[in-house]
Order: C-alpha cells, then sequence, then structure tokens
C-alpha cells in the first residue's frame, strides 16, 4: 500500500501518514557527522508508515529504530533504550498499550501514540498508560516531527531557572519543579510529564482563566493540534487532584472560555509568577465539556 499525497490524506486506518517518502528507500539513520538530537524507536506494523516516519525523524537528525511488533519493540528497547518511542496502538498480538506499559515498567520514557483510532476513551486509556502525546490517523509526518521535538524538549529541560524552581503550594499540592515531584496531602501524585507542566502552570496562575488554545500553547508549546488534548489531560489531572472530580472544585470550567484554578481560600500565592484574575462568575460544567462553543472531543 502507498502513503496517499500530501494534498490528500489517506482515509482513516492503516495508511496512515499523509505525506510519502521521496523515491528510493528511505533511510533510518543520518550519515551527517553531527550528533544526532536523539535516539527514536518507530514501532508500526505497516511498513509503509513505519518507513515514512523514520524517513522524516531521520531527516530532521535523529537516529531511528523500527520494530513492526511488540514483541521485537520490547527487544528493540531493551537492547538500546531509546529517548523517545512512537508507538501504534494497534499491533498484532500485543497491542500499544501493553507494550507501554511493559516499557514503563523499566522506567520514564517519553511516548507518542499513533493510533487511527480517534475515540476518547482509546485516547484517555493511553495517557492513563504513560503516553506522553498521541496523534491520530491519518497524520502529517512534519507534524510529528515537530511532537517529538516538543516531548523531548520538556523531557530533557534544562534546569529550572531561578525565581521558577521555588516550591509550588496551594490546596494541599506541593510541586517541585526542579525534582518533577509533586505530593497532595503529603501523599506522592504519579503524574505524566504533561500534566506536570499543566499543573504546574495553572498553580502560577490561580484565579486567572486560560483557554485551551492558550494553554497548548503554553504548556504544550505548540501553535496548532488538537485542542481536545488539552481536555483529555484536564480530565485525567482533576482525577488525581480533585476530591471528587465529577464536581471539581480546584481546576474549574469556565463555560465558553476556558479553565481556571481556584484556590481555597487563606492559601498562599502558588508561586512568583502567579497572578490572579479576580472573582467571577464560573459555570462548571458536570461532565466538563471543551471550553470553546461549538466544539466537542
Amino acid at each position: 500500500m502507498q502513503p496517499a499525497p500530501s494534498a490528500r490524506p489517506a482515509p482513516e486506518g492503516r495508511g496512515a501518514a499523509s505525506e510519502p517518502p521521496g523515491p528510493g528507500p528511505v533511510p533510518v539513520s543520518t550519515s551527517n557527522s553531527a550528533p544526532a538530537p536523539g535516539h527514536v524507536l518507530v514501532v508500526d506494523d505497516d511498513p509503509t508508515v513505519s518507513e515514512v516516519v523514520a524517513g522524516y525523524l531521520a531527516g530532521a537528525g535523529y537516529e531511528v529504530a523500527r520494530a513492526a511488533d511488540g514483541p521485537a519493540a520490547l527487544e528493540c528497547f531493551a537492547r538500546r533504550r531509546p529517548d523517545l518511542v512512537v508507538l501504534d496502538l494497534m499491533l498484532p498480538g500485543m497491542d500499544g498499550f501493553e507494550v507501554c506499559r511493559r516499557m514503563r515498567a523499566h522506567g520514564r520514557v517519553p511516548v507518542i501514540m499513533l493510533t487511527a483510532r480517534g475515540d476518547e476513551d482509546d485516547r484517555i486509556l493511553g495517557l492513563e498508560t504513560g503516553a506522553d502525546d498521541y496523534v491520530t490517523k491519518p497524520f502529517s509526518p512534519r507534524e510529528l516531527v515537530l511532537r517529538v521535538d516538543s516531548v523531548l524538549r520538556r523531557a530533557h529541560a534544562a534546569p529550572v531557572p531561578a525565581g521558577r524552581s521555588a516550591p509550588l503550594r496551594g490546596a494541599g499540592l506541593v510541586l517541585d519543579p526542579a525534582a518533577r515531584s509533586a505530593t497532595r496531602q503529603g501523599g506522592a501524585l504519579a503524574l505524566t510529564l504533561r500534566e506536570f507542566d499543566l499543573l504546574a502552570f495553572l498553580l502560577r496562575h490561580p484565579g486567572r482563566v486560560f483557554t485551551r488554545e492558550e494553554l497548548m500553547s503554553e504548556v504544550w508549546g505548540w501553535d496548532f493540534g488538537d485542542l481536545s488534548t488539552v481536555t483529555v489531560h484536564v480530565r485525567r489531572l482533576r482525577g488525581k487532584v480533585e476530591t471528587d472530580p465529577a464536581r471539581p472544585e480546584l481546576i474549574r470550567t469556565v463555560w465558553g472560555v476556558g479553565y481556571r484554578l481556584d484556590l481555597p481560600q487563606g492559601d498562599e500565592p502558588a508561586g512568583p509568577e502567579n497572578g490572579s484574575a479576580g472573582p467571577g462568575h464560573v459555570l462548571t460544567a458536570p461532565e466538563d465539556e471543551p471550553a470553546v462553543p461549538g466544539e466537542t472531543s
């Protein structure tokens, strides 16, 4: 099967990459003498998709290994631990969820999931198993490379600058940006990379409403992308920090605008960058529907 040309994305399914490689075999490593920005493992049972993704990543300077199924992916992972894994969800024998769980059992590694399934339950399950991001097929390989760049920048971020490394506190939460550790009421919180960054950002700006576009730009570092990514992360984060996630009192939905973190009265400011938009009229959507009118997730 051949990938569809970029002007006409492939129909959803196994034909995932919407831009074809050039003629001839696609290299999976770069011969450039400059050091590659990282080693990426691409796991997809569709050879065309795997070839296209590997070619674009190699063109961006990454070293790339490829695997066609779960067991082969775990062998590659054990042989040389990658800096990031691009992991197809629909693999034969062992699906991407299980592969991700087994990799995560050996320690932290950033994972971007590829899926032909746009169902929100799949996205939530992918995030729950530790994926840092997901891309729905069909997709642009160029966008995927940007996603890889973004996830690795945050995973390998430089030490937190002075003034931003002080612990963030509020509503029984304590986040240490330097150690990237989080607790709630003294108990450890298991947050993914994006959940930590999202919660830290909100704690730095209590009382201020942010649209999903603003959160995607400030937390994810993207100027484009699926806004439901923000919705899913907020929902997952509420499940870890709210007493009753179905009736959130900390991360509130401001209907028609976005999300706002409300600290209990008497709480000290969360950090040096916090700002407050002051009290406002808040309508909390019981099911956390997206805050942009006319959109669904």
